[in-house]
């Protein structure tokens, strides 16, 4: 599951960014920064970003969960700096929704 979330993340980021028309690296890595001075987007992109997400994960997985909530808000790392920390932390939410 973790790669297919890491692969619905990029697919998603790459989504946003076009419409945003925004010029992407052409290899999207668990380590590409999402948000942040390095970061692909800015806030208003971020949450395209995360309803993206949540919109994907609802149709591929029948789960709807929501990434920008407390929980996330609170954790000391922001899950959302990387694609990776953002996949990673989809796969926390969907194991605990089942």
């Amino acid at each position: 599951m973790r790669e297919e979330l890491l692969s619905l993340v990029t697919g998603c980021a790459r989504e946003v960014g076009e419409l945003q028309e925004l010029e992407l690296p052409s290899d999207l890595t668990p380590h590409t920064q999402l948000f942040g001075q390095q970061g692909l987007f800015d806030s208003v992109g971020l949450v395209g970003l995360v309803v993206a997400v949540e919109e994907a994960i609802e149709d591929q997985y029948g789960l709807s969960v929501t990434l920008a909530d407390q929980r996330a808000m609170s954790q000391e790392r922001s899950p959302f700096r990387t694609v990776g920390s953002l996949s990673e932390y989809a796969v926390k939410l969907i194991e605990s929704s089942r």
